[in-house]
Order: C-alpha cells, then structure tokens, then sequence
C-alpha cells in the first residue's frame, strides 16, 4: 500500500512537486531507486527529475491522468458481475495506453527523434506485458519498435537485448505468420548495418524479401521495403550497379500502388452520387493509405530521388517515375502545390525521352490538379 501522509501545510515546500519516497518506488524509466514523483498524477516515480522530465515530453502528459484508475489499488467489489465489469474497464484503459504509447512512439521516429519514442515504447512494451503476458507473440512489434528507437538513438546494446527478446518470441511461436517474421528480419538487418555488418545485414534483408513477398507479393510495397535497405547497404560499398537496380525496383513498385491508389480515388470521386449507406461495392470501399506507408512513402522517394538527381549519369526515365510517383503521393495526401511542382518536373522529364508511354497518365495527373500540360512546353 502506497503512504498516505498529509499533504497540510506542504505548499511552501518543494516537495509539493518534487516529492522524496520511500526507497521501494522505482523510475519508470530505468527501475532504479526513484527520488521524486508527478504532481500531478502522484503515483509515477523517476530517480530524478531528468528521467521525470524525459517521460513527460514522451508519453507522460499524455496519459497522467490515465494512470490513476489502472494503478490506484481499490476495494474489492462484492459481487462477480462487479468484478468482471471492472475487469473488463481496466482491460479497455490498458490497451487504449497500449495504442497511445505505441503511435506516439512511431511518430517520434517517424520524425527522427528516437531518443524522445523510447520512453513512449517502453509504456507500450510493458503494458503489453502486462495484458498479454511476457511470451505473447503481441509483445513483439513493440520490442522492433524499442530497437529501432534505442538503434537511432546510438544505444545498441540496449537494442540488441530488445531484438533478442522478439526473436525468441518469434522463434518459440511454430505457427508465426510471415507477416511478423519478415518485420523481425528487416529490424535485425537494419542493426546489423547500424553496426557496420553488412553481410548479416544482407542476409536478414533477403530473409525480410523473401518472407513479405510470400505474404504480399513480390512487387508489394511491403517486399520494397527491404529491397530498398539492401539498395542503400549496396550503395554504401559503392556498388552501383545493384544499388540502381533495386531502386528500380522499390521505385517501380510505389509508382504502381501509387497509380492504383489515384485511380481507386477517382473511381469513388465518380461513383459518390450515386453511393448510398448500403453500397457494398469492395473496390469502392477499397482502404486508403495508412499512415505508415504514406511516411515511409515519402521517406524513401524522396531518398530515391536525391540519388537518382546526384548521381553522375543520368538517367531521366526512372528520375521521371520517382517525381511522378512524388507527385500522386502529395496529390493524394492533398498537398497540390507540391505535387504540381513534381508532376511538371516528371511531364518535362518524360517529354525528353524516346519512348513516351507515361506522359498520358502524368498529362492526366496534371489536368486533375488544373494544370494544361501545354503549360509545360
């Protein structure tokens, strides 16, 4: 049981927000002897105000006060209905904190601030734990996304002992989809290169092809994914050639999803007035984006980009696929000024070429935006 002392006549003191306890509390961060507390939840303990101020512009503020019901210990309700309805409401809190600290931790990497998504993934990790048990399968995109924090944030150590952890749950799980497996595979390349193991990190890359395309097919954006890692790890031993070649490929691939996704766009644009609520049409209803792969999207054709416009030869017809794929990316995610400027690029780009087989769907793009491709000439 927590101390209860009184809080009377305590104002005056700075313990009112830095407040000493006993020896058993533990940071939430680091486990270590915790020196202070919030005050504002009052029950989250840190062994100093670092690692309090550290979980706050993380996670903490976000869910402080979520905290409270999970971790304020109550009576016993008295009868079995009771005690199942509180179960289930403290089931609920836990998983909703599950999905907080997960998505602000990925967005924290997403922006390349790795050292601020450890704490939210750690809240992630440990609630899991705390729902699904310490060997759940469930555990594990939480263990990736720890050691992709702890990795771009230089604490490799810290990330080998989480990857470590997903893949012993992987491997003691005989029925684990591909789904998972190819996930793990991809961290464990992209740690091995932080490391300067490139060979490791191939190996673990082609796994990662081999088991996403087995579950999304080989020309997915799921398989790019991991073409384009080993393109990067090609490119850093300077072999060009492979390098180009698989981001062909990774290119090929979004400028193809890309251009399904704008059709799938239009299609419901054309269709809206006569849709009702009991439209069943599946190619209609067909998802949008996530928001991962419009991040990694632009991350990684932008990426291309820079390659392709750096690069000592030229080669226009694959710099014009990435602008267009660009362009129908920041189209459809409703940033026109952007993806005016790449389509005109790409439409100038393709003009130049021989063969001319993706000016249409570029001249087309543009008349979406209201630019007349003879504004281009």
């Amino acid at each position: 049981m927590r101390r209860r002392s009184s809080r009377k006549g305590c104002r005056d003191n700075a313990a009112a927000v830095a407040v000493a306890v006993e020896g058993s509390r533990r940071c939430e961060l680091c486990g270590a002897a915790a020196r202070v507390r919030c005050g504002h939840c009052r029950i989250t303990h840190y062994c100093d105000k670092d690692h309090q101020k550290a979980d706050w512009v993380s996670i903490h503020k976000q869910i402080c006060q979520l905290l409270i019901p999970i971790r304020t210990s109550l009576p016993c309700p008295p009868t079995e209905r009771e005690r199942k309805h509180g179960m289930e409401q403290l089931l609920r809190r836990q998983k909703y904190i599950i999905d907080v600290a997960y998505s602000t931790a990925q967005e924290f990497v997403w922006d390349g601030k790795h050292e601020e998504a450890r704490p939210a993934a750690l809240h992630a990790l440990r609630f899991s734990i705390e729902v699904y048990g310490s060997n759940s399968l469930q555990l594990v995109p939480a263990y990736l996304l720890l050691a992709e924090a702890s990795t771009g944030a230089g604490h490799l150590p810290e990330a080998s002992k989480y990857l470590s952890q997903a893949e012993w749950i992987v491997l003691r799980t005989p029925d684990c989809s591909a789904a998972v497996q190819y996930k793990l595979h991809r961290s464990l390349g992209l740690f091995c290169a932080a490391k300067g193991n490139f060979e490791q990190a191939l190996y673990h890359l082609a796994n990662d092809v081999y088991l996403a395309s087995s579950t999304f097919g080989l020309q997915s954006i799921e398989t790019s994914g991991g073409y384009f890692h080993m393109a990067n790890i090609f490119f850093r031993q300077n072999k060009m050639d492979i390098a180009n070649s698989l981001y062909a490929e990774v290119a090929g691939a979004w400028h193809a999803f890309l251009l399904k996704s704008l059709q799938a766009q239009q299609q419901v644009l054309k269709l809206r007035p006569e849709m009702s609520l009991f439209t069943k049409d599946r190619e209609v209803s067909e998802e949008p984006m996530t928001e991962a792969q419009q991040v990694e999207g632009i991350r990684v054709l932008n990426a291309i980009l820079d390659i392709r416009e750096q690069a000592p030869t030229q080669q226009p017809g694959e710099t014009a696929k990435v602008l267009h794929a660009l362009a129908m990316l920041h189209y459809l995610l409703m940033d026109l000024p952007k993806a005016r400027e790449l389509g005109l690029k790409a439409f100038e780009l393709v003009k130049q070429l021989p063969q001319q087989e993706s000016l249409e769907p570029l001249r087309h793009l543009l008349k979406l935006m209201n630019v007349e491709p003879s504004s281009t000439k």
